[in-house]
């Protein structure tokens, strides 16, 4: 995508690159294009660009889906950049802010897509990318004359790997990274163990994580109890500060919260697969390390937490 820092700040719209390649995209196939379409095109060419890709997706109820791609739809539209309900449709000042995003790339990549629509590119993207179709509503009824397809769905589909609990920190993860890791890993409760579930990264705010994991079939529950206060936190440069923070919580904080620990164990005993979160993404700088060892010592027999 060449550089289009000018025409961003002519429009006055301050727009991220995947923003710009998603404009760029939606006017190459005309402006106005049914989500489920949208989201299949911009789906495809974000796998085809790979290491420079602009958005992640996750597997779900209609194939591959990206959160932040709808994220970036409602603050464009908050813009006036797009409109519409059910469809990503270009504004007239969309279409000519999109048209200087333009280039060789999207231009070839629309005229190798453009005559795909509805299930038959539904049906594509499923073929060519099947771990995507893992969790589809639909694979059968728009696959019901491709068997092959169909087996290679369910051969793609995640298999529980590793032990039942499991700890995992969303620092330097995109919210669709973070949630693929879960699903790898056959994750079916998240627990999170911040005291004040809020974040400035996009997604792991609780009710935007919450719907994100309940959407793909995991269930999600805040342990606020597990927390560590935001002002005990302050000052920890170095691996031995963490250590004392550690110390101090696990002999002044976790002996009274055995509810909590027990709560975790009684998920386990009935067959769930658990991962305990918080922000840090080094288990030993991050309390739930802590909370995983407190769940180890309450069970009988082993259980070793995996850190994803």
């Amino acid at each position: 995508m060449p550089s289009t820092g000018d025409a961003s700040r002519k429009s006055g719209l301050r727009l991220l690159s995947r923003q710009r390649h998603l404009l760029a995209l939606l006017d190459g196939f005309g402006g106005d294009v049914p989500k489920l379409d949208f989201q299949k095109f911009l789906f495809l060419y974000s796998q085809e660009l790979a290491e420079d890709s602009p958005y992640e997706f996750v597997p779900y109820r209609f194939g591959a889906f990206s959160f932040t791609s709808y994220a970036d739809w409602r603050k464009l539209s908050d813009r006036g950049v797009l409109a519409g309900n059910d469809r990503w449709r270009l504004t007239p000042s969309g279409r000519r802010l999109a048209a200087t995003f333009r280039s060789p790339a999207i231009d070839a990549f629309v005229a190798r897509h453009k005559h795909l629509a509805g299930n038959r590119l539904v049906a594509e993207s499923y073929r060519r990318y099947p771990y995507f179709a893992s969790r589809s509503e639909i694979a059968s009824k728009v696959l019901r004359d491709d068997a092959a397809a169909r087996k290679r769905i369910v051969a793609a589909t995640p298999r529980p790997r590793g032990g039942p609990l499991m700890t995992i920190g969303y620092e330097g993860r995109s919210l669709e990274g973070y949630i693929n890791a879960l699903l790898k890993h056959g994750v079916t409760v998240l627990c999170d163990v911040r005291r004040n579930p809020l974040s400035r990264k996009y997604g792991f705010s609780k009710k935007t994580l919450s719907t994100a994991c309940e959407g793909v079939g995991i269930r999600y529950a805040h342990l606020p109890e597990l927390g560590i206060v935001g002002d005990r936190r302050q000052s920890l440069d170095t691996q031995a500060d963490y250590d004392r923070l550690f110390e101090d919580y696990e002999q002044n904080d976790l002996p009274r919260q055995d509810a909590a620990i027990d709560s975790i164990r009684a998920l386990l005993g009935t067959g769930e697969r658990v991962a305990l979160t918080c922000y840090e993404q080094l288990p030993h700088q991050c309390h739930r390390h802590c909370v995983a060892e407190a769940v180890e010592r309450r069970g009988k027999g082993s259980l070793a937490a995996v850190h994803l």
